[in-house]
């Protein structure tokens, strides 16, 4: 589960940094976006930084999900303890999946989303 919440934090990174700044231009609030950088300048590097921090969080991800899906695992016999296993590996899985989610709408925000609008003419 460490795995999961390691890459639930890298993907917020990436939601963070590009997609949150974004939504907030598109949706008219370029001052709140000022602000923010004023009062939070790791943002602006973290901006500049995107390409790296898209990339460890990719990798936090797939070296997450490698860690809940590789073949063998197996929870104790001890019907207690394989409850326990069970419920912490279905949360794991959801948190992964979530922070599947979450690197997918910050990588559609930095990096496809002025290219497709830019495409369609909008």
């Amino acid at each position: 589960m460490s795995a999961s919440l390691l890459a639930l934090f890298a993907s917020s990174g990436t939601l963070i940094c590009c997609a949150l700044p974004i939504t907030l231009v598109t949706l008219g609030m370029g001052a709140t976006v000022a602000s923010l950088t004023s009062t939070f300048p790791l943002l602006v590097t973290l901006s500049e930084h995107k390409i790296w921090v898209f990339a460890f969080s990719a990798l936090f991800l797939l070296l997450g999900g490698v860690a809940l899906y590789r073949p063998g695992r197996h929870c104790p016999a001890d019907p207690a303890l394989a409850a326990a296993c069970e419920r912490a590996q279905r949360w794991g899985r959801r948190i992964w999946w979530l922070s599947v989610v979450l690197f997918g709408i910050g990588f559609f925000a930095a990096f496809l989303a002025l290219p497709l609008r830019l495409w369609l003419d909008l």
